[in-house]
């Protein structure tokens, strides 16, 4: 697949500015696909495939860094009480009017970002024509007993190097890093080694982790943000836009991390990649891209 023309602008949002990148035309008669990503905090870097959705089929692909992350205003000063769900509904409706497609669009968010696009859609924007959720959590309790039974299956050595080094405090320690690492490369990017685009979203966020730390907490396995109570699960049923969920055999959003979506969005499609973690836009990029144009066509008309 070949790279798209593509162009970059600021959204002016508040008294910052967010990064966005428009590959292919909005011109084209396909829904314009918005693409968020995870973390809280995370990059458009590690999601950077799904641009090459416009190659398959014409459409236009937004991808854009949310505040304080990446191209984005950095705003390291700022706390919890700043970094909230409704910023980032805000920002999103921001980006939407921006580019001139509120009236018409489809959404694609990635773990944080899908948690993001169910916010959105159960307001039932009239605009969202289409919504796809990928390997996000309906409930942030859930995520968490999850990602510690998975945790339970590591080996035995990296499980008593993980809870030695938060005992102590010491999370920083290569110790520490690279016994999470055994669990990353198991249940969040099969792919060995991370491709540079993956490696370089965990490299930003190594050298500024604000929205991270303050939304989510240290680790996948210690909740302790703003997101701790987090919950979309009741109000999923107020969603009307088509949904596809998303998610891989070995995802640390695990079934019953996802089954909420599947079970309470009326007519939620699942598709479960089988040779993927949490990100099968990476490793299994053409059958994940093919997956997604091909939902989405069924609604551009």
């Amino acid at each position: 697949m070949t790279d798209t023309n593509a162009t970059e602008g600021y959204l002016p949002f508040r008294d910052y500015r967010t990064w966005y990148r428009i590959t292919g035309t909005l011109d084209s008669q396909r829904l314009p696909l918005v693409v968020a990503h995870g973390g809280p905090g995370c990059t458009h870097d590690y999601v950077d495939s799904f641009k090459h959705i416009s190659d398959l089929d014409g459409r236009a692909v937004i991808h854009y860094d949310q505040l304080g992350n990446g191209n984005s205003t950095r705003l390291p000063d700022k706390g919890p009480d700043f970094w909230t769900v409704e910023l980032f509904l805000e920002e999103l409706d921001a980006l939407l009017a921006h580019l001139g497609i509120k009236d018409r669009y489809a959404f694609l968010g990635q773990s944080w970002g899908g948690m993001l696009g169910a916010e959105h859609a159960v307001r039932r924007p009239a605009g969202l024509k289409a919504l796809v959720i990928a390997n996000s959590p309906a409930n942030m309790k859930t995520w968490v007993e999850e990602a510690n039974r998975l945790r339970r299956d590591l080996p035995q050595d990296v499980q008593d190097t993980l809870t030695r080094h938060e005992t102590a405090g010491t999370l920083t320690d290569p110790d520490y890093i690279a016994a999470s690492r055994v669990f990353y490369d198991r249940h969040v990017c099969r792919v060995v080694p991370w491709p540079p685009e993956v490696a370089r979203t965990f490299a930003i966020m190594d050298e500024d982790n604000t929205v991270y730390r303050n939304m989510n907490g240290p680790t996948e396995f210690h909740v302790i943000g703003t997101m701790k109570d987090w919950t979309i699960e009741d109000r999923l049923p107020l969603i009307e836009a088509p949904t596809l969920l998303i998610s891989g055999r070995y995802d640390e959003a695990t079934p019953e991390v996802v089954r909420p979506y599947v079970e309470r969005v009326p007519g939620c499609e699942w598709i479960v990649f089988e040779q993927s973690s949490h990100m099968p836009h990476v490793e299994e990029q053409e059958a994940c891209l093919k997956a997604v144009s091909d939902f989405l066509k069924r609604f551009d008309g």
